[in-house]
């Protein structure tokens, strides 16, 4: 009887983790039109103001929304395309608007965080963003492409091992073109025992604070100087 019990709680252990993993499996990407206000915002603007050539656009997620990337970089042309929530599918969806009108010399990515942390399997999120390379190749031969890494937060540490491995995917994966970058600024913002720096964040423990942008700032205007 105490068996019977036991291979009922397995079996329905079993179950729920089958459920569980086929939930995320079938997780679809979100309506990209929640967007279409704030796009429509970036057109108002583009239409009253001339884009500069061989530009650096950063283009991504709140992560890049909410970093001042003209005050950061004054030495350099910028164009900042980033809307806060986007997943990698939002670029493909509004690539015409927030990258494919520009003439951009170096295009700078921060996505694929919220992809995950919204349960989405991780080989998903890579086919997107191999697939905007592919879109981004087409009309910028030239273009040099750079990958920011997904950083740690304490918001979502639960999805630490995650974005670890998808960031070092995406490393080796980059290592293989000459015009693919990846920059690592995810470990500037951890203790020496691997645990987020909350003073690097806001109140919500997700974005980055003036204090985790700075450290953002230096490092990848060091990046710049040797690419450039």
């Amino acid at each position: 009887m105490l068996y019977s019990r036991i291979l009922l709680l397995q079996i329905a252990f079993v179950c729920t983790m089958c459920s569980g993993l086929m939930a995320q499996a079938n997780m679809t990407e979100p309506d990209p039109l929640r967007f279409e206000e704030e796009i429509d915002s970036f057109a108002g603007w583009d239409a009253k103001n001339s884009a500069p050539d061989d530009a650096l656009l950063f283009v991504g997620s709140s992560s890049i929304r909410f970093w001042d990337t003209a005050k950061a970089f004054p030495d350099y042309p910028v164009i900042n395309r980033g809307f806060g929530g986007s997943h990698l599918s939002d670029v493909l969806y509004y690539y015409d608007r927030v990258i494919g009108r520009f003439d951009p010399s170096m295009i700078l990515l921060y996505c694929g965080e919220n992809d995950i942390a919204a349960g989405l399997d991780p080989d998903k999120v890579f086919d997107d963003y191999t697939e905007l390379l592919s879109r981004i190749g087409q009309p910028f031969p030239d273009a040099d492409v750079v990958y920011i890494s997904i950083k740690p937060s304490g918001s979502r540490q639960a999805f630490t091992d995650q974005f670890e491995a998808f960031n070092e995917r995406v490393k080796k994966f980059n290592e293989t073109t000459n015009r693919l970058h990846y920059v690592d600024l995810a470990s500037l913002l951890i203790h020496d025992n691997g645990t987020p720096d909350d003073s690097l964040f806001v109140d919500d423990r997700l974005h980055l604070n003036e204090n985790g942008y700075r450290l953002w700032n230096e490092k990848m205007r060091e990046f710049l100087a040797d690419i450039r």
